[in-house]
């Protein structure tokens, strides 16, 4: 298992689109993605999840990453967030 803390950089935040890219882009891998934030421990292949983050701008969250597969995945997820879910 492995963690890594990132920030929310589009000025939308964690909206439909990019959560469905995220969905999609974490579904390509066989290891599990939770995600915390506020507290919360949401399924981070879940767009319900991830939308009742509600997570902002500037947003921290954790990622968890546990599978085969993980540091791929991680890789592949955490690129995402650094290009702003290819939405800016």
């Amino acid at each position: 298992m492995i963690k890594k803390k990132v920030k929310v950089l589009n000025e939308a935040g964690l909206h439909a689109r990019p959560s469905s890219i995220l969905v999609k882009t974490a579904s390509q891998f066989k290891s599990d993605l939770f995600i915390e934030m506020y507290g919360y421990r949401i399924n981070g292949k879940s767009i319900l999840g991830l939308m009742t983050l509600a997570a902002e701008k500037g947003s921290e969250m954790e990622l968890i990453m546990d599978g085969p597969d993980e540091e791929e995945a991680m890789e592949a997820v955490t690129e995402l967030f650094e290009n702003k879910f290819k939405t800016a």
